[in-house]
């Protein structure tokens, strides 16, 4: 899968995405505790929705101004298609869920989005300080490090992920987690299942990750990611080896030699 890099990107936006990312990141930093903040379900979801609001006040409007006629995609467990022009796809607190337990795999993303193909995107970690970086066509970084995916070719030596993308999908998506699970545990070597999956799509990009696969569209989880994977020299298609796009139902990301096993070993649940 390729992009067109036909686009007026510099590096001139991506250094202005990327502050307006960190200073949205130390906000987030800010309100992190090593502790669990609430026991009860509306407790934790008040806190969710506290840090996204206090996140979103300091990257809305400067991301905005910084591509001017851009529009912002509101609702961040959406999936499907965007109307042709350029969106921002921004997760304010990607992993909240972990933040707000006290533990440490959460990061704040924004992607440029154009007629639906992601083409920038930038996924900063506050607690360790890095920030990953990607344009169309022009490479994933980490901290300006050119990053690479894994050069293996056995799936039975791979490290391969995956996790639901929201709370309360239907009983048709976690029994397809659950057997695709079981699927990899026979064929692969050792298999994650967490969230968030930014999370793991960026080991993917690095190398350190084998695969990722999800069976669901939500667009803030899958875009930034997405491009860093592609960028590093991943193949990004959907599970049945499709070419992947957000109106995609599901997604599959792998170091090129394990794809097609990959695809051969999932696309029977899809």
């Amino acid at each position: 899968m390729s992009f067109d890099t036909s686009f007026d990107l510099d590096n001139s936006l991506l250094a202005t995405v990327t502050s307006i990312v960190r200073t949205a990141g130390d906000t987030l930093l800010d309100r992190f505790t090593t502790h669990a903040r609430g026991t009860a379900l509306d407790e934790i979801v008040k806190e969710i929705y506290a840090n996204d609001d206090a996140v979103l006040k300091v990257m809305r409007e400067p991301l905005l101004l910084a591509r001017p006629g851009s529009q912002w995609a509101e609702d961040e467990l959406a999936g499907g298609a965007l109307p042709d022009g350029e969106w921002w796809i921004v997760d304010p607190a990607e992993g909240n869920i972990n933040h707000v337990h006290g533990m440490p795999d959460w990061a704040v993303t924004a992607t440029l989005v154009r007629d639906n193909q992601p083409v920038l995107t930038v996924v900063h970690l506050p607690l360790t300080g890095d920030t990953y970086t990607a344009i169309a066509g022009r490479g994933a970084h980490l901290n300006g490090a050119v990053l690479r995916a894994s050069a293996k070719t056995d799936l039975g030596a791979a490290l391969v992920g995956t996790g639901q993308a929201k709370p309360g999908e239907d009983a048709d998506a976690f029994r397809k987690i659950g057997e695709s699970v079981t699927a990899m545990l026979i064929n692969g070597l050792v298999v994650r299942v967490s969230v968030p999956a930014t999370l793991q799509l960026i080991h993917l990009a690095a190398g350190r990750m084998d695969a990722f696969w999800q069976f669901s569209d939500v667009r803030s989880g899958l875009v930034a990611g997405a491009l860093l994977a592609i960028e590093a020299g991943g193949t990004v298609t959907d599970i049945s080896g499709a070419p992947w796009n957000l109106a995609s139902p599901d997604f599959l990301a792998a170091a090129p030699g394990l794809h097609a096993a990959a695809v051969t070993v999932l696309a029977p649940l899809a």
